[in-house]
This record gives C-alpha cells, structure tokens and sequence, in this order.
C-alpha cells in the first residue's frame, strides 16, 4: 500500500471544520439534542476520498481515544448496504450486543447509547442521501462523523463539503515515484509531470499507470503518457484510459479472471473465488491476484484477502456483459457459490476437529470427514477455520443474499444457506450467531415461498419465530409460529405442526394467557399421543402442568406432573423423572400438602443423585428443608441444608428451586 500523499490543503480545511461545524439540524428540523459533528469528504470515484478521510482520522486520532469506528453504506457494486447493517458493524465495532431481528430504529437506539459516554470517530464511505447519515449520527458532540460520498449530502445543511478534484501536479508526480522509484523521475521529469497530467491527477488513474510501468521497467514514462493522450477520446476519462492500458497488456486467461472479479460477492476476492470464477487451480489464482494488486487493479484487505475498488466496477462490469455470454457467467457464479458450500463444509468439520464425541461423531468420523476433502479446500486446524469464517463474514453473507436474488440458483442458494447455517452455529454457538442467522433465516424463507416449497417455509418460520421469542418479541413470534403451523399443515408435516403448535403454546404462556397455552399445548400433545411420540408426550405433560401451575390450578397441574412422571419412568429418563416429581413437590406444597410434598420430594432427591445431577438434587434438599420448617422440624432441616451446602458450596445457583417456590 502507497503512502498517502498530497492534500495539504483539504487536510487543514478539515481540522478547522472540526471547530466551527456541527450538525444541529437534518432536513430543516431541529435536533433535541446537541449532535456528533460531522465532515464530508465529497468527490467521485477514484478520487482518494477513502484515502483522504483516512488520511485525516490518522492526524486527528489522538484526540478520540475511543478510536475509530468504520462502515460503508454502498457496496463496491453499487448496491446500498441496509442502515441496520451499517449500525451493526459499528455496534459490532464496540462490542456491543446486536439483537437479533431489531428493527432500525432500535438499533440506531442502541448505537447512540453506545456512543454516549465515548469519544470516537465514526468513518462512514460512501454515503448516498442524508436519511442514511441521520440513523447513524451519535447524540453527543463529543464524537466526531466523517462521511464520504460522491456528492454534496443536501439534507445536511449544516455541513460544508470538502470537494476534491485531481492531485496536484506535484503530487501525482511523487504518487508515481512511489510505484517506480525516483530514478526514472529523475531521468525524465518533464515527461513524469505530462503523465500526471494525462491522469487528470486522479488517484485511481494514477495507481493503475504507475502499477503497469513498474511491472514494465524498461518501458519510457514519456511513452506511456503519450500512449494516453493518443487514446481515442470517450474511453472513461484519464481513469478509462489508465485501465485500459493495464488491461490491454494482459495475457487472455488473466483478462478473462479479471472480467469475472464484478462476480465476486461485496467485492472481496480470495484465492478459492478467482479459481472457483475462472476454473483454474488455488495457486495459479493467487499468483493472478497479486499480479492484479500490483498494477493497481485489486487493494490488499487482509491476509489472503483482496478488494475490488469500486471506482473499476462499472469498467469491469461493462467488459463482463460485452464479452462473456450469460449462460458462462452464470456457470462461473454457480461454480463460486458450489466452491463456497464446499468450503463451509470444510469448515463445520474443522470446528469438531479438536473434540470426540460432538452430535454423536466420534474422532474417527471427523478424521474421516477430513479426509474425504480435497486437499485445497482443508483448513491446517480449528483456528485457522474460524478465522477464514470470521473475515470471511460480509462476503459469505452477501453471497448467499446474491444467489437467492439471483433466482436461477435456489437449490444452490439454499444448500449455501444452510451450510454457512450450520457453519455459524458450529464455530460461535446459536446464540453468539443469532443476528446472522436471523438474515439467513429470512433468505431460506425467501426462496420457499417463491418456490412454494412449505416444508422449507415452516422450518424459516420456526427459526426466525425462536429467535424472535428469544430476544422478547412475543408477539411477532406469535404470528410467525402461527404461519409455521399454516405451512407445515400444507406440507403434510407432522413434525413441523406438533413443533409450531408447542410453540403457538409456548408463546400465549409467556404472554400470560394461560387458557390459550394449555388448549395450544393440548393440541400438540393430542398429536403427540396418536404419533405414539413417547417423549413428546412426557414434555408436553410437563408443559400442561407448569401452565396449570401458573393458573392455580393445582388438581390439574399434579395430573398432568405425575403423567409426565410416568412418562419419564417409561423411557428410562431419570433426569427427566426427577424433575418432574420436583414440580410435583413443589405443587403440593402450594396446595397445602406439606406430608405428600416431603414425600415427593425424596424421591425425587434419590432419582436426582442416581442421575448425577448434583444442582438438583442440592436444590431439592433445600426445598426438603424448607418443608421440614413448615411441619415444625428445624432438626432435620438443619440436616438437609447442610448436605445441600456440601454438595454445592455457597453456589447461589442451587437455591433457584427455592426461590421458586417461595
């Protein structure tokens, strides 16, 4: 990466900005509170915008020492990125939780509380209208915003842009040297100063000529600005001219990789999506792409990463429709997103690869596994997994978004869905993971209704609702169970209409309508019983009577526990037993049954330690003891804490049963 060089000018104008402007007002509305100030760097594409913001936070850092946030808001293809991704990545920057499924004016909430108390900067590219701005702006004039976009921001009124054109001339000349070396500046001065001004002094212009000389030593600066000049007019300006220098001068197979690279989801290309778009080998792909760096063409990410900058995308894009047909660009894109399944399967297996005995997979399995792939597609160990998968992320994700909008590729994009799925799930957990799961739900959900694929829409539905019930959106996952039950019904699903009936129950008894939970859970466990679904049955039992409980309906409560009791005893679950004559204890002790509930209570300590499940059965001692209070027995209930302290220690956890029944 070339030094930043240049804009002494832009760079001073910003810092007095920084003083005098603020944004108090969006739109002609005032503000309720004093806002974050906010510069803009405006000019087009190529322009070193992004290098000059970043140019800029560097000098100013130090006065932020909350540190830099970074986002973009269009794709390097010109797609809008969502306002709810954005505010994410800033969350995800501060570390900060990210519901998942929150709406955007929640977590534009989030994001501003988060920045309340800290001084930071907050970079944001490419920014297209003002509303976008607006949802990410901190509450605080303590932060500092930095917008770029192609464009004055006229919602904005407050802020003044900073305009860029081209590098001066003597700029241009020394972002030349910094590709070519000052020698054969020094040789030819006049002739480097007419190449700059043959760039138009445009950054981008300027990185590809520089790269294309120095990959040609021995060729003249004075011939390459004359080549340019001689250039038909209508090619793109000085930075059409600069590309298609550099493309012209490439073999055919590299011409045709690059062609492919607009494919590339969120512009970040890798060894494995060159190969997997142009059909050649992992390494002849990773020598092209460092070719491609080198002149220019690609910008280093991160370690193996590369991005396509966006000012190159329409050049390419238009070389792509005008040169490959649409039946080959369709079969590279599938050969990407099939190199992609692969490798998140990759992936996956890595995740157990430390560990014996995950899901039923012993070490043998995942050696096996392993070895089943192809060399290429192995990761060396667990780490060097999740780090693919980590940075990896924006592009994994923006690649299944693409292929379901694609359209032509749904069982590929449903394949790819649920690799990264199952991916995610294995390498963070489902909790860590839910607010990329809750998109790649919406994306499965997507393309089985446009397929009318209702298995595949219950199961979404089912996913996407949990999700919802776990972050407190009851009644939006109310309804999505309810469409689940609709879908698995049409599917002819038993499995999918007994899980979203449950659900439909589950979610009325968080709600506190207890009528409707037990008629939800009836119904489950009536489908249940004619499956012959022994251990659903025991479940829903269990479900039926905390929802009695709740109630006060104690009669039936301890029906509904002591058929879930015998449930258990039938499929030899000992856990599950004991904790269901734990309820029954608990319920008869509410009842005013204090002698039938120390019974109970016993053995369900006995079923507790044969179990090994040391918390209950210690909890359930404390409940003994509890009950002996009540019969006038302080003696033996010394007794049973005391054995409850020496299972647990001063572990707080064991008095939860306790508490509940208090």
């Amino acid at each position: 990466m070339t030094d930043f060089v240049g804009r002494r000018r832009e760079l001073k104008e910003l810092r007095e900005d920084i003083a005098r402007t603020g944004l108090d007002t969006l739109s002609g509305r005032k503000a309720k509170a004093p806002r974050a100030r906010v510069l803009l760097v405006a000019g087009r594409p190529g322009s070193g915008r992004t290098a000059l913001a970043e140019a800029f936070v560097r000098e100013v850092g130090e006065d932020y020492p909350d540190g830099v946030l970074r986002t973009r808001l269009t794709s390097p293809g010109g797609q809008s990125v969502t306002t709810g991704r954005a505010i994410r990545t800033l969350l995800e920057g501060l570390g900060e939780p990210t519901p998942p499924g929150a709406a955007e004016d929640e977590l534009s909430s989030a994001l501003r509380a988060a920045l309340a108390h800290r001084k930071a900067i907050l970079l944001v590219d490419d920014a297209v209208d003002p509303y976008q701005v607006d949802a990410l702006l901190p509450d605080t004039p303590e932060c500092l915003v930095v917008i770029t976009a192609e464009g004055p921001l006229t919602g904005i009124p407050d802020v003044r842009p900073c305009t860029l054109g081209g590098l001066d001339t003597p700029s241009g000349v020394q972002m030349l040297a910094q590709r070519i070396g000052d020698t054969r500046i020094a040789v030819d001065p006049r002739a480097a100063e007419t190449l700059a001004e043959e760039c138009g002094g445009q950054p981008a212009a300027l990185a590809l000529v520089g790269g294309w000389l120095a990959a040609h030593p021995k060729a003249a600066v004075s011939d390459v600005a004359k080549q340019l000049h001689d250039m038909p007019p209508g090619t793109d300006g000085p930075l059409g001219r600069g590309f298609r220098l550099v493309y012209e001068s490439l073999p055919q197979p590299a011409q045709r990789t690059l062609r492919l690279l607009p494919l590339a989801p969120a512009g970040i290309v890798d060894s494995h999506t060159a190969s997997a778009l142009a059909g050649c080998s992992v390494a002849a792909a990773q020598s092209t792409l460092e070719d491609f760096a080198g002149l220019g063409l690609l910008r280093h990410a991160s370690d193996g990463l590369f991005q396509l900058p966006g000012c190159l995308v329409p050049l390419l894009q238009a070389l792509l429709e005008s040169k490959e047909r649409a039946a080959e660009v369709q079969l590279a894109r599938a050969r990407m997103l099939e190199r992609t399944v692969r490798l998140l399967h990759s992936c996956r297996v890595m995740a157990r690869s430390d560990e014996s005995g995950v899901n039923g997979e012993d070490e043998a399995d995942v050696r096996e596994r392993l070895e089943g792939l192809p060399r290429a597609l192995r990761f060396p160990d667990r780490r060097a997994a999740a780090t693919w998968l980590d940075t990896r992320l924006p592009a994994l994700s923006a690649a299944a978004a693409l292929a379901v909008a694609d359209g032509g590729l749904d069982t590929l994009a449903r394949r790819l869905v649920a690799a990264l799925v199952r991916a995610l799930a294995e390498h963070r957990g489902t909790a860590a993971a839910a607010p990329e799961l809750y998109g790649l739900h919406r994306l499965v959900l997507d393309v089985a209704e446009r397929r009318s694929l209702y298995r595949e829409q219950a199961a979404a539905l089912l996913n996407l609702a949990d999700l919802d019930a776990e972050t407190g959106r009851t009644q939006e996952a109310l309804e999505r169970y309810r469409a689940a039950l609709d879908a698995g019904r049409a599917a002819n699903d038993p499995y999918a209409t007994g899980r979203a009936m449950e659900s439909v129950g589950g979610a009325y008894q968080e709600l506190a309508d207890w009528h409707r939970a037990a008629d939800w859970f009836g119904r489950a466990l009536s489908q249940a019983l004619a499956r012959g679904e022994r251990a659903d049955e025991a479940r829903l039992y269990g479900r039926l009577g905390n929802v009695h409980t709740y109630a006060g309906r104690y009669g039936d409560a301890l029906r509904s526990w002591r058929t879930a009791a015998a449930g258990y005893r039938k499929l030899a679950d000992v856990p599950g037993q004991a904790k269901a004559l734990s309820e029954m204890a608990r319920i008869q002790e509410y009842a005013g049954r204090p002698e039938e509930s120390l019974h109970t209570c016993r053995e369900a300590v006995e079923l507790a330690r044969r179990a090994g499940d040391v918390r209950l059965q210690a909890a359930l001692q404390v409940r003994l003891a509890d009950t002996l209070d009540r019969l006038g027995d302080p003696a033996a209930a010394r007794l049973h804490r005391s054995a409850a302290d020496r299972l647990l220690g001063d572990d707080p956890a064991a008095c939860e049963i306790r508490s509940g029944s208090d």
